[in-house]
């Protein structure tokens, strides 16, 4: 048994990139974290802004053992893992199982296309796409996936992060909870689709009021202090 699991950490995974920042989105923005950004992503959102971990073999193979090496070094006590989309890696559970013994907090970062059961996940923070990321691509099916979402936040602590660009797009927003069973809209949360700080202070006010017609969390988007670093 020893062995096999010698052999388990050692498996190797694609990571696009690590790095020690602070969570810029969500319910816990503002954390210092550790960052591990896996390879490969089906999706081709409109304004995604790590397109450079589309390819699942961007960046380079590390042993799981090893990463995990690397992640305890900053003693932080948030890891977030992310991409690209972390839940088609074949290693996410072995990864959030290691990094968990070390009594770290994990958030899954997912656009919520695919349920994968048993993690060691303390926050599985899902950004469902509307038709502001896949725009007129005609297999919206790929990027909004119901059922998917649905076992999701039934399994895992979990929030819901919409971008929101203009007031149109709260009905979209409406219509995936609408159609998601037991929702805490606390747990709903909205943020600016922005390029940059002057995109993000133009738009903010207004999904900030979107916010407080519909009841739903603001989301603060601080990784644009780091405009257009990896």
């Amino acid at each position: 048994m020893r062995n096999n699991l010698s052999n388990m950490q050692k498996a190797e995974i694609q990571i696009s990139e690590l790095f020690y920042s602070i969570q810029g989105e969500g319910l816990l923005a503002g954390r210092p974290s550790v960052f591990i950004r896996l390879a490969g992503c089906p999706l081709r959102c409109d304004f995604c802004d790590t397109k450079y971990a589309h390819d699942p073999k961007a960046g380079a193979e590390m042993m799981v053992d090893e990463l995990v090496d690397k992640i305890i070094k900053h003693s932080a006590k948030y890891a977030v893992i992310t991409g690209g989309e972390p839940m088609v890696s074949p290693q996410i559970n072995l990864l959030c199982e290691e990094i968990k013994k070390h009594n770290i907090h994990i958030t899954i970062e997912t656009a919520g296309i695919k349920f994968v059961p048993n993690l060691a996940c303390d926050l599985m923070s899902i950004s469902p796409k509307t038709s502001n990321a896949y725009g007129k691509q005609s297999d919206k099916d790929m990027y909004l996936k119901i059922d998917e979402i649905q076992k999701l936040v039934e399994n895992y602590d979990y929030q819901l992060k919409f971008v929101a660009e203009k007031i149109e797009d709260i009905t979209e927003i409406h219509q995936v909870i609408d159609n998601l069973n037991g929702i805490d809209h606390s747990k709903v949360l909205l943020m600016p689709q922005a390029k940059d700080a002057a995109e993000y202070m133009k738009i903010s006010p207004l999904i900030a009021e979107l916010c407080k017609a519909n009841g739903f969390a603001y989301s603060p988007r601080l990784q644009l202090l780091w405009p257009d670093e990896k």
